[in-house]
């Protein structure tokens, strides 16, 4: 089957892409392009899957980087391919030819690029790196490498949307703690519970940091089993693993 990849106009200048399940050599619970090398996968597997996706990007495997994401605010340059992951959730680069890549399966993949200063990005952003500046810090990375603030977009890909990520009131309280204005990301639901805006919030933390421009592709993970895998799909069916989708950006 063949690799089935988002992309978004504003980013059309640069080789990028948010791949779908589709097209990838697992099979099971991770059927599908299964790009995750700490899922439960066979490794082997896992490694054509990422093979593929390295080919689609116009590189060679190992200069397909990725970092073990940590839900932190942590963010690596990069000029050279990695000798091994480190631990952090966001890469930015100048270095023509490497390609930067996201896992997520719910949280936020967010490309990000200066196609003048020649410089991108790449972060995984879940509700906590979110709140604890994962974006920002990836914006003032970039700008170190000489990237304008204004010039900068930044895209966010699939992600779980507000109707599937219903919360408690816990969740909701440490985002308030930070900021009462917090609130306008949740909404009640009938069960006395919370749905939370993850791609909003996103949105409006880039636009805070004063990019130039940020949209979110508007596709939800949860909702299309078809095309996205979703850990909170999972854990409601009570399922062992799951798989989890790449997003990737090079110069």
């Amino acid at each position: 089957m063949t690799l089935e990849i988002l992309t978004a106009d504003s980013l059309s200048n640069l080789r990028h892409g948010f791949f779908t399940r589709r097209g990838g050599a697992s099979s099971g619970i991770f059927a599908g392009l299964n790009c995750g090398q700490g899922s439960s996968d066979q490794q082997e597997i896992v490694a054509i899957n990422r093979a593929r996706v390295a080919e689609a990007m116009g590189v060679a495997p190992d200069h397909l980087q990725s970092v073990h994401q940590v839900h932190s605010a942590d963010v690596v340059t990069l000029d050279a391919p990695l000798a091994e992951r480190p631990r952090a959730d966001a890469m930015v680069t100048r270095r023509p030819g490497l390609a930067l890549a996201i896992l997520t399966a719910d949280c936020q993949p967010v490309l990000f690029a200066d196609p003048e200063a020649g410089v991108i990005g790449a972060a995984h952003a879940g509700w906590r790196g979110a709140l604890d500046g994962v974006l920002e810090a990836t914006v003032e990375a970039m700008i170190a490498l000489g990237a304008a603030r204004e010039s900068i977009t930044a895209v966010i890909g699939p992600s779980i949307s507000q109707t599937a990520y219903e919360v408690g009131p816990d969740f909701m309280a440490s985002f308030v703690a930070e900021n009462t204005d917090h609130a306008r990301y949740f909404v009640p639901n009938d069960a006395e519970r919370m749905q939370f805006d993850l791609p909003a919030f996103g949105l409006d933390r880039l636009r805070a940091a004063g990019i130039g421009h940020a949209e979110w592709t508007g596709h939800c993970t949860y909702g299309d089993e078809d095309r996205f895998y979703s850990y909170r799909r999972t854990t409601h069916r009570g399922e062992a693993d799951y798989g989890r989708l790449i997003a990737s950006i090079r110069l």
